[in-house]
């Protein structure tokens, strides 16, 4: 009887007027089933009741842009559940790119400095942060392998399992499978590159094997034909994980 007072409601739902021009603006959503639209408006629902949302450097963030955010961030975990969302709070949204400070010792001892330039980056032990400028464009010119969110989103659901290694939380079984099928594509990509050839996918892929699977799902969702004929077995892979890309093509009958 008493577990009837600590039952979460569910967040009221993004009005539908501002749904309808979600799937408007959101090309890549009008894929969906009605049953997908229906359940990702619950979960972008979810995410906006449950996440901060903080813009930065005078940037607006109105009612159609926080939703927009919050279908990227959802679309990921369509078929795995908002569960897989859990663990971090809050989404900054800068206007653009944004410059970070990066530190390093070298194996010699050495420490080294630079400033990256970026359109995203996932925290580990803490929030993910977006280019607005990268978000409107993915919206306007659509780029095969390129969704800055959806590659952030990634890397929050690598570290499901407590460790950035390109791996999320699988059952045994399913995650030796995994880890031979993208190690044999990653080694395959720098070994491509090493030679001087044109690289099938983003060669940011080839930085880390947690970048490979970020990059990979940035196609999975973007351009799961180029993913399939570049390495259909990782392709394979990010269908069982995701589940069908909205991209996807419909098997003839």
């Amino acid at each position: 009887m008493f577990n009837r007072w600590w039952r979460r409601a569910p967040p009221p739902p993004i009005e539908s007027t501002l749904w309808q021009r979600v799937l408007q603006r959101h090309r890549r959503l009008r894929r969906l089933s009605a049953e997908d639209q229906q359940t990702l408006h619950q979960l972008a629902s979810q995410f906006l009741a449950d996440k901060t949302l903080s813009a930065t450097h005078g940037l607006e963030l109105t009612p159609l842009r926080a939703a927009l955010l919050a279908s990227y961030a959802c679309l990921p975990v369509l078929h795995l559940g908002y569960e897989w969302l859990q663990g971090w709070r809050e989404l900054i949204v800068y206007p653009g790119q944004f410059r970070v400070r990066r530190h390093e010792i070298d194996e010699h001892g050495v420490a080294h400095e630079w400033d990256d330039e970026l359109a995203g980056e996932a925290w580990e032990r803490g929030p993910v942060v977006v280019s607005w400028a990268d978000v409107l464009a993915d919206l306007r010119w659509p780029q095969a392998g390129f969704d800055v969110v959806v590659h952030e989103i990634a890397h929050k659901l690598d570290l499901s399992d407590g460790a950035m290694d390109g791996v999320p939380s699988l059952p045994r079984e399913q995650r030796q499978r995994w880890i031979e099928v993208m190690q044999t594509a990653f080694d395959d990509l720098n070994l491509r590159l090493d030679r001087g050839e044109a690289a099938p996918i983003d060669d940011y892929a080839a930085e880390a094997p947690e970048e490979f699977f970020a990059v990979c799902s940035e196609y999975h969702f973007t351009a799961p034909q180029q993913l399939s004929a570049a390495y259909p077995a990782v392709a394979e892979l990010m269908t069982a994980f995701y589940g069908r890309s909205p991209l996807a093509t419909v098997p003839a009958a």
